[in-house]
């Protein structure tokens, strides 16, 4: 029991004392690894959490009625959906066991907002097909990616050179969501494409080691035992930034990835151009994958495997969005005439 408790004390990381909470906030995200789109969501809702509570009191003042109420309000005044009002539950939670150490031993219990079971939405092939034809350039070769391998947006964003597999047809999806790593598909239809655009990315990273850079983010443990990864080849983003940018937690000067927007906004252009009314985004290529997968008879397991599913059910909502033939499904009404049990 000893060993247990100075472990556990171990694991737990004390801010220092004195400094604003929002910033002792980005410390313990920063400490426990969280992504920088996270730290940021994670701070807009801790803010909004004080902000709502027009009482000048410290969250240390504050508890279980003040989360039930906020949350509440997040449902009935401002409607959020489901899964935002959990974003902002997790956010708050955080606050109090991670950083002020006064884990909520009550369980919360606040108007809920609806959860909505919705189908996802899917192209088919040929729709598929005419949103790719008005695309061009690498953002083609990005679409390509994201219907050809089921990744998903940030998964196709932040590959490296190695993630890449030529010999084998693979592609390694490493620290995806829920930091869970896969491999799945490498369409050999763009891999001379792919291959150009590794050449591309060798040239930059060249360039860039003349000019004194060449540096690229890593995981912090890895820098640590790698000091010199950062600045290999084979760690460089398979799709680079066309500038230079510092870190905003490092502030170190180096070659990030591209911005998702780009690859966004030409979804939507070309979306528009083929005149498909359907609400497409990027994901809707991930969606696209897995019906089109299943509907060409790989079985449901593979599939799960490739899209990187922990549970077999959340595969299975493309099974209700399938092209179905009901050619051969005969109608009861037509089943009673033919057999003359009704004279219509």
């Amino acid at each position: 029991m000893l060993v247990d408790y100075i472990m556990e004390n171990k694991r737990k990381f004390r801010p220092a004392p004195g400094i604003k909470l929002m910033d002792q906030v980005r410390q313990v995200l920063h400490y426990h690894h969280y992504a920088y789109q996270t730290e940021k969501t994670y701070c807009s809702w801790i803010e909004q959490y004080v902000r709502f509570h027009k009482c000048n009191k410290h969250p240390r003042e504050m508890g279980k009625v003040e989360i039930e109420s906020f949350l509440s309000h997040l449902a009935t005044n401002r409607s959020v959906s489901a899964s935002t009002q959990r974003q902002a539950l997790n956010a708050v939670v955080f606050l109090y066991k991670h950083v002020l150490d006064l884990p909520i031993a009550e369980a919360i219990e606040h108007v809920r907002a609806k959860r909505f079971a919705r189908p996802p939405v899917v192209m088919s092939n040929s729709e598929v097909q005419r949103v790719l034809v008005h695309m061009q350039g690498i953002h083609l070769l990005m679409a390509g990616m994201l219907y050809g391998c089921g990744l998903r947006l940030m998964e196709c964003i932040r590959l490296r050179i190695k993630d890449l597999d030529f010999d084998r047809n693979l592609v390694y999806v490493c620290m995806a969501k829920g930091g869970k790593d896969r491999t799945t598909l490498f369409p050999k239809s763009i891999q001379e494409e792919l291959r150009q655009q590794v050449e591309r990315v060798r040239g930059v990273h060249e360039q860039d080691m003349t000019r004194g850079f060449g540096k690229v983010y890593i995981p912090e443990s890895l820098s640590r035992k790698y000091p010199n990864a950062s600045r290999e080849f084979r760690w460089q983003y398979l799709f680079p930034s066309k500038n230079l940018s510092i870190d905003p937690r490092s502030k170190v000067k180096r070659r990030h990835h591209v911005l998702e927007s780009g690859l966004q906004k030409a979804v939507k252009v070309a979306v528009d151009r083929a005149m498909i009314t359907k609400r497409v985004s990027c994901h809707t290529f991930r969606h696209s994958f897995a019906t089109h997968m299943l509907e060409n008879g790989v079985n449901i397991r593979i599939v799960q495997e490739l899209m990187g599913h922990a549970d077999v059910k959340t595969t299975e909502i493309y099974t209700h969005v399938m092209d179905k033939d009901y050619s051969v499904v005969v109608s009861p009404l037509d089943s009673l005439v033919k057999n003359k049990k009704l004279d219509v």
